[in-house]
């Protein structure tokens, strides 16, 4: 939606409705079938062992076939009815997310990264489907979301860690909390290089650079709040341990 509205061409409803609900039957496909890989993981985490396909709510049979109607619908509308650019982002996203980004969570913590150009798209669907396609606005909004991801989901995924590493996921906050810290305070610069960059590429005007700096203000308290939370429960352990060897 910010995609399509910040795009430099006229606001159509009808294209407008058309782009918003194809994209969420594309995502509600993408999901369905994440979960119906994901079930025997799903049910070995805290956050997630509650999931209908877990719980047996629904059968694997009902989320492939919700998949399939969701993703031929959804592209079906963004190709007939907006256009065959922000049909092919669609396509792409799904099959992104889906065949790569799901079983990369398995063995790689390069899935964050794969996981984050996912999240950069919908906006560039948005963009397309306004103006018919993509100019360095839309790169800007994608770039802005897919840095955002990393702190985003880093401050997100270090209190999941006990679920993450009881199921087998491979996450930095899991295999290397020092790279989880260090990416997220990374990108949350590169939020704000972006944000000072966007009005000199008239993209939007120099206001942007004060509200948006402030926002990834508030993404470095978090990290640096996890961060703290990190150490309290550290030291006290660390310090039992040194007793103990005496």
């Amino acid at each position: 939606m910010a995609g399509y509205a910040m795009a430099p061409a006229p606001f159509d409803p009808a294209t407008f409705a058309l782009v918003s609900l194809g994209t969420g039957l594309v995502s509600a496909a993408a999901n369905s079938i994440n979960q119906y890989h994901e079930v025997p993981f799903d049910s070995q985490m805290s956050r997630t062992k509650n999931r209908v396909l877990v719980t047996g709510q629904l059968t694997p049979a009902h989320a492939i076939g919700f998949a399939l109607a969701s993703a031929g619908t959804g592209l079906s509308m963004l190709y007939f009815g907006v256009n065959g650019l922000t049909a092919a982002l669609g396509a792409g996203n799904l099959f992104l997310y889906t065949s790569i980004y799901t079983p990369m969570k398995r063995f790689s913590i390069l899935n964050t990264w794969v996981g984050s150009i996912v999240g950069a798209i919908p906006p560039l669907m948005g963009w397309a489907a306004c103006a018919g396609g993509l100019d360095v606005g839309a790169w800007m909004l994608a770039g802005l979301l897919y840095a955002w991801q990393f702190p985003h989901f880093n401050a997100l995924s270090w209190n999941l860690r006990p679920d993450y590493s009881r199921a087998g996921y491979r996450m930095m906050s899991v295999t290397n909390p020092g790279l989880c810290r260090r990416t997220a305070l990374r990108y949350t610069a590169a939020i704000g290089a972006l944000c000072i960059a966007a009005p000199f590429l008239d993209v939007t005007n120099q206001w942007w650079i004060f509200t948006e700096g402030e926002e990834a203000g508030k993404v470095v308290d978090i990290v640096n709040a996890a961060k703290e939370n990190a150490l309290q429960k550290v030291i006290p352990v660390a310090v039992a341990e040194s007793s103990t060897r005496r």
